[in-house]
């Protein structure tokens, strides 16, 4: 983690900062989406301030227990517990009491593949396949505790792995369908995983990318791996049995039997681990982040309804994957637990054409949308007469996170995606270690584009000096969480010490690593992560502010900022940038992108040096890697890089 006294900008610069924010209009909020708001945000901040024990008591409300908590919280810094005595079981929450309801033949899951292929499962239908692969499980010998490491991309067999093992009190843990022999090892390995679930290929852009050498290679040496389980797509119950040359592989569809249609759940206690989900590292050594199966599912469930809007009537659409934090709380966790119907696709959102994102919302008629700002920018680039092709007159929310979401794109998408609905683009903020809106614009309050927004309820969010004094309104600083949430990690599989590194800094506040700055009015804007943040000359300059000015240039559709080296500046910036279609590269184009940002943002911002790129490195949930441009530019090595999407 970065040392405190890196963070904050200097005054100069969060002066800047504010006067650029401050020039974008705010979007009012829609009077018909305040209308159907399903929570009062001042009235629940006021509870949640009174006694926020009692707030996260009643939100716990929400969940079938099978036996309530002695205690809400225990806070022992950096350490906490919530809902302790309580027993409950996840899949009880997210299918077993919807099949007892109207809800029954409701669609819990449409999935439509990259090939073109769709399937949609009823909870009466992911009620049955969850318990006929949880006891496929319990048959090969897992139980309660033990972990699983599930390697496959987002299908329906995918979402029933995780729950099967949540089935069973065993820990889950998704790694991205495409990560590296070398990084898939690592993970099998430190989570110490019984049994491999994969499947033999995904789709990508058109292709077939195997995943079955990947596992063969990782697991050929760990001895401790009993068994792999192997989805081969294409295939379905009732098909010939498949054989496998090692003697501890076996089929998904063919180690199950068609009659076991119920499994008795484990009842969990409430700080029992549902799953394990590793990020990458700096270093180069990946962390599990661990959390707790109670507390994360009374804070996902309460924020699918409070933020993200999800009623029964919407069908509801996440473009990340089950390999990411999102894919955990907003495609699976959150909106089964509240009976929603979630559409998932397999595939880049861009191919076969820049259409398809829009012909799926048309023709099934999506009400809300959770994407990456990457995405929009992607969108963007392709120009607004390709959404405007279609019908999205039903699409009434999107809301977009994993990394600052620029004026520019927010504009963008409010105009040509929701443009038709009268509906709300909304940003909000979180991260793998807290597993839903910590900062969000709720549809009740204006958006500012370029700010994330307001703390959610219940959220004490602050930024601090390096002396752990509170910045005053419109200076930037670390963000921290200034008291533990019910949905953040508990600790760091197998390396508490890293975890107790996020309480360190500042005790008894969890420091985010985010460089952030707040105005009078509440709302926040996340700059990017602290060693994002520049050195030139003496002066602080956010990757995040130069980046945006880029997105200004008519000629840009995506940009990435990296500090290096200067021996006189203490530092330099190198920007690279990707071009819309049918921009010409050249001298005058580069000189015209530096002569933009010095007009925008001064002469202390303009980058050294431009690299024109067709592509940046990202993550499968559009996150830009920027370490990897700049150990690149320096020759260096980037660290862990498994989670890229290419």
């Amino acid at each position: 983690m970065p040392e405190p006294r890196d963070l904050p900008m200097d005054n100069a610069q969060a002066a800047k900062l504010e006067s650029l924010l401050r020039g974008e209009a705010p979007i009012p909020p829609s009077p018909w989406l305040m209308e159907e708001a399903a929570v009062d945000y001042d009235a629940e901040c006021g509870r949640a301030t009174a006694d926020p024990e009692v707030f996260w008591g009643e939100k716990a409300l929400a969940l079938t227990w099978h036996r309530p908590w002695d205690r809400v919280l225990r806070f022992d810094p950096p350490y906490h517990a919530w809902f302790e005595g309580g027993l409950l079981n996840a899949t009880v929450n997210c299918i077993d009491r919807h099949v007892a309801t109207w809800r029954r033949n409701k669609a819990a899951i449409i999935w439509v593949g990259e090939n073109g292929e769709e399937r949609t499962l009823t909870y009466n239908r992911l009620f049955r396949e969850v318990n006929r692969f949880a006891n496929t499980l319990k048959r090969l010998g897992v139980v309660k505790g033990d972990r699983v490491i599930i390697y496959m991309p987002i299908t329906p067999e995918g979402i029933v792995a995780m729950l099967a093992c949540a089935r069973l009190g065993a820990i889950h843990s998704v790694v991205y369908a495409g990560i590296g022999t070398g990084a898939l090892m690592a993970r099998i390995e430190d989570a110490g995983a019984k049994v491999v679930v994969c499947s033999d290929f995904t789709y990508r852009r058109g292709k077939a990318v195997p995943l079955k050498p990947i596992v063969d290679e990782a697991v050929r040496d760990l001895t401790f791996v009993e068994h792999v389980v192997v989805h081969r797509r294409g295939s379905h119950p009732g098909d010939e049995p498949c054989s496998f040359a090692s003697e501890r592989e076996l089929d998904f569809y063919d180690s199950q039997e068609p009659g076991e249609i119920h499994c008795e759940p484990e009842m969990v206690e409430a700080e029992h681990p549902l799953y394990i989900l590793y990020t990458s590292g700096t270093t180069g050594r990946p962390k599990g982040v661990v959390h707790a199966t109670g507390g994360y599912l009374v804070g996902v469930t309460y924020l699918s309804k409070a933020f993200y809007q999800i009623q029964d009537r919407d069908i509801y659409w996440s473009t990340s994957d089950i390999g990411w934090a999102v894919g955990h709380s907003f495609i699976v966790y959150g909106p089964l637990s509240i009976g929603a119907t979630v559409f998932c696709r397999e595939g880049a959102p861009d191919h076969p054409s820049p259409d398809v994102a829009w012909e799926l919302c048309e023709r099934f008629g999506i009400n809300l949308m959770f994407t990456a700002p990457t995405a929009i920018r992607m969108w963007m680039s392709y120009g607004g007469a390709v959404p405007d092709k279609y019908d999205l007159s039903r699409l009434r929310m999107v809301a977009c996170a994993g990394e600052p979401l620029n004026p520019e794109a927010h504009r963008w998408a409010q105009k040509h995606l929701v443009g038709q609905s009268g509906g709300m683009v909304v940003d909000n903020w979180w991260q793998t270690e807290i597993a839903g809106p910590v900062l969000g614009t709720m549809p009740t309050f204006e958006a500012r584009p370029g700010k994330v927004g307001k703390a959610m309820p219940g959220v004490r969010a602050a930024v601090l000096n390096p002396d752990g004094s509170v910045a005053p309104d419109g200076q930037g600083g670390l963000l921290v969480i200034s008291a533990p949430l019910p949905y953040m990690l508990r600790t760091v599989w197998n390396d508490p010490s890293r975890y107790e590194a996020y309480w360190r800094d500042f005790p008894g506040c969890y420091a985010a690593g985010d460089v952030a700055v707040r105005d009078a009015d509440g709302y926040f804007a996340v700059l990017g992560r602290a060693d994002d943040v520049l050195n030139v000359a003496g002066h602080r300059i956010g990757t995040a502010d130069v980046e945006s000015s880029l997105l200004r240039h008519p000629s840009v559709a995506e940009s990435a900022v990296v500090g290096l080296p200067d021996p006189i500046k203490g530092e330099c910036i190198k920007a690279f940038v990707v071009l819309k279609p049918g921009m010409v590269a050249g001298p005058g184009l580069i000189a015209s992108l530096k002569d933009h940002v010095r007009e925008d943002l001064g002469p202390i911002a303009m980058p050294a040096e431009i690299e024109l790129r067709a592509s940046l490195p990202k993550t499968r949930s559009g996150k830009i890697v920027r370490r990897a441009l700049k150990a690149e530019a320096l020759g260096q090595d980037p660290g862990d890089l498994s989670t890229l999407a290419d």
